[in-house]
């Protein structure tokens, strides 16, 4: 059995259950090297500026150790922020075949790329160029960054602008192995019919009308997201019989509710943990992601408003757009910033019920080839290329049957 070693920032509700997928595997070990424990500790977020602690098993199932981190102020918002100086010495300790690099532009993980050379290091990350940078200071980063990449010896890519940014910066293709961006698909589509049931009822909680259809924002309320374009498109496209909701927290909450404040039709709810997101998407009549600029590197929550069946507006800046909407199939995308695009994609859209329904329905068909199945399968073409497994085989041969939710 290979080892492999996986090193990532901290517990991730969209990570965690593709480590238990792996560690079922019969032909490989695996080890979570976490640098911070941020998810599983309630701690402050910068985003929905609140104390968190995710409510679903972040390390069940799969073998981990958290590095000590002692940086004076811990996160993921800073460069200083993971600091691990024993990060090398774990990782030797364990003695693995290759090791996997979740995240790489921190101080700990420089230096463990600058003094690891005992077993190939892959790559996997989301980043895109939708947005492109330009000036010397942006020619520069670029630089640096192809030298980093040049250090990886198998890169992992997300979606299709991930890998033009990675060719973009010097990976070859024959480098590059294709492994989607995905969920725990399983956990939200066994819960479809008992989270529309939940829905129901929290619809009448929050005072929308039975008979409205609603349009679902879920996410931090944060710049990048644009939450502000879309309660404008919303209160510009005048649809009858229609609500906005605006679910989550953050810096713009109060200058939202303050130009929501005279509008009958326009709801706000707060942050949602992990076990309630199927209720939140289910609620839904159709889920929009209105981001602008290049930090909406692929947009996860599509994914799970996907596994509800729900139709899907995104912005042409949101990292998925391109591989998970199809424009007219089951969904809308806009030009980002563009509040009159978005106020005609919201217009067609709410414009005929069943439309809604069968664009839904195509979101749901479309989710099922974004699984830890197919992560893995990128996964282990990469491992086959370096010779550490000996050719990708079936995977339903080498998955041990037995629950990993």
């Amino acid at each position: 059995m290979k080892k492999l070693a996986i090193i990532t920032s901290h517990p991730i509700q969209y990570y965690a259950p593709w480590f238990r997928y792996l560690a079922a595997l019969s032909d490989l070990s695996i080890r979570v090297f976490y640098l911070w424990d941020f998810g599983i500790t309630q701690k402050a977020d910068h985003g929905f500026q609140q104390a968190i602690q995710w409510d679903i098993p972040l390390l069940r199932g799969y073998d981990h150790e958290f590095v000590p981190n002692i940086s004076s102020s811990p996160g993921t918002h800073h460069f200083w922020g993971l600091y691990n100086p024993t990060l090398n010495s774990r990782v030797r300790a364990y003695a693995p075949d290759v090791v996997l690099l979740m995240n790489y532009n921190y101080v700990s993980l420089y230096q463990f790329l600058a003094s690891w050379h005992d077993t190939p290091i892959l790559f996997r990350g989301d980043s895109h160029r939708l947005v492109p940078e330009r000036g010397l200071k942006a020619w520069l980063r670029q630089q640096w960054i192809r030298q980093v990449f040049r250090r990886f010896d198998g890169v992992l890519y997300v979606g299709q602008a991930n890998y033009d940014y990675f060719r973009a910066h010097g990976v070859p293709s024959d480098r590059l192995f294709f492994s989607p961006h995905a969920i725990d698909n399983e956990r939200f589509s066994s819960e479809h019919a008992t989270a529309h049931e939940q829905a129901q009822q929290w619809k009448q909680e929050l005072g929308i009308p039975s008979h409205h259809r609603v349009i679902l924002f879920a996410g931090k309320l944060i710049p990048k997201k644009r939450p502000n374009d879309l309660l404008e498109a919303f209160l510009e496209a005048k649809l009858p019989n229609t609500s906005l909701l605006l679910v989550g927290s953050g810096a713009l909450e109060p200058e939202l509710r303050s130009r929501a404040a005279s509008h009958d039709h326009v709801f706000f709810a707060p942050f949602q943990n992990q076990s309630l997101m199927p209720r939140t998407y289910a609620i839904a009549d159709v889920f929009v992601l209105p981001s602008y600029g290049g930090g909406e590197t692929w947009g996860l929550a599509v994914n799970e408003a996907m596994c509800l069946a729900k139709p899907i507006i995104v912005s042409n800046h949101v990292g998925c757009a391109i591989d998970l909407v199809e424009q007219g199939q089951n969904g809308w995308i806009f030009p980002a910033g563009d509040t009159g695009a978005l106020k005609r994609c919201l217009q067609e859209a709410l414009s005929d019920r069943n439309l809604l329904i069968q664009q839904g329905e195509q979101s749901l068909h479309k989710i099922q080839h974004y699984s830890y199945s197919q992560v893995t399968t990128g996964l282990r073409q990469a491992l086959s290329q370096l010779g550490i497994l000996s050719k990708p085989e079936d995977e339903h041969k080498l998955y041990i049957q037995q629950s990993y939710s």
